[in-house]
């Protein structure tokens, strides 16, 4: 019990249905279990103009902050039973109206080799106070990539698990 799939499903029927309003959004990796979920917006906020107003941001953010602390014994015993289970770390988010939190999450360390062009781009980006290190602006790229062609990773995704289901479905 191991894919993508068992572990949403063991955490969808693991988690208190109380936590959140609709069923919580699950990132698998090779090192960790991302867990995110949908909050009820603090009634002071609702029918508001959707602008996300300086008094709005603030209620969402002390209800992500409220279900944060209030949980924290229970994520932390549903955390240690899915490691155990499935060998990657867990961490936890909450999402309230605007407002998006990802809690203590992992920065896995890549190695990479790069030529120097590549060296020069992650060099100018620190030089230019986008980033403080190589690493830092290597993580920058990556968003930008994953922001601006996240329908092509998607697609590549899709033809991973075509790939993987071939596999499984190939010769003993």
């Amino acid at each position: 019990m191991s894919d993508d799939a068992d572990i949403a499903a063991w955490l969808s029927g693991r988690l208190p249905q109380d936590w959140f309003e609709t069923a919580p959004a699950v990132s698998v990796d090779r090192e960790e279990i991302v867990v995110t979920g949908r909050l009820a917006v603090p009634e002071s906020t609702e029918g508001g103009d959707g602008t996300g107003s300086g008094a709005t941001r603030r209620a969402e953010a002390g209800r992500v902050a409220r279900f944060r602390e209030e949980t924290r014994p229970a994520r932390m015993r549903i955390a240690d039973e899915a490691e155990s289970l499935f060998g990657r770390k867990v961490a936890w988010g909450a999402a309230c109206g605007q407002t998006e939190e990802l809690f203590t999450n992992l920065a896995t360390p890549v190695m990479t080799r790069l030529r120097q062009p590549q060296r020069q781009v992650l060099d100018t980006l620190v030089d230019a106070g986008v980033a403080r290190t190589r690493s830092e602006a290597l993580a920058w790229c990556v968003r930008l990539v994953g922001q601006h062609q996240r329908d092509w990773i998607e697609s590549l995704r899709e033809a991973l698990a075509g790939v993987e289901e071939a596999r499984a479905a190939g010769p003993a």
